[in-house]
């Protein structure tokens, strides 16, 4: 199974200490969903569907998932079907 990148819009806070904190992601069918929270940021690789920047592990309901920010544009991995 194949995953790719499924870039998609995000709502965030931009901190004056330079923190940017998504709060919500709206995937490419126009659904909004809030993150609960955030449960890690780091600098890293998506291994699944290549590129790499800042990983937020977010939390949107009972799932946990990652989402990207590559450069200037928001991404998650699509599961494979």
């Amino acid at each position: 199974m194949e995953q790719t990148k499924v870039y998609v819009a995000v709502e965030a806070d931009f901190l004056p200490d330079g923190r940017i904190l998504p709060k919500s992601v709206t995937w490419e069918d126009g659904k909004k969903y809030a993150i609960d929270r955030i449960q890690d940021i780091r600098k890293a690789a998506s291994l699944k569907a290549g590129g790499a920047g800042i990983r937020y592990t977010v939390r949107i309901g009972r799932a946990t998932t990652c989402l990207y920010l590559e450069e200037n544009r928001w991404f998650v991995e699509r599961r494979g079907s």
